[in-house]
């Protein structure tokens, strides 16, 4: 009994572990999994977009001069004002004036 019991502990801490998302915050096929914690520069914002709206959760996705794609809370202040800023004029508010960094070899 104590052998069963340990068997089904183990499956469930390894269906656990397996089971979460490697990066929720990428966008996969157009919809998010999760949420960054970071904040984008938005020197560093090449593009942002609404996810569609048959995506749940509902996300803005922002692509930096990276080419390198995150998923933000639509509802955070922060993210509204910026992507309101976006969508008004990018280049006048300070957006995609960043480089992305290259790594030197020696």
């Amino acid at each position: 009994m104590k052998t069963l019991v340990t068997l089904v502990l183990l499956i469930c801490v390894l269906r656990h572990c397996t089971a979460a998302p490697f990066g929720p915050s990428t966008p996969k096929d157009g919809c998010c999994e999760g949420f960054t914690k970071k904040r984008i520069p938005k020197q560093m914002v090449k593009h942002m977009a609404r996810t569609p709206s048959d995506c749940e959760p509902r996300a803005i996705v922002i692509t930096t001069v990276c080419l390198k794609k995150f998923c933000i809370d639509p509802n955070l202040p922060l993210a509204k004002n910026q992507l309101a800023l976006f969508e008004t004029s990018p280049s006048a508010n300070g957006f995609n004036v960043g480089t992305c960094p290259t790594r030197q070899y020696k």
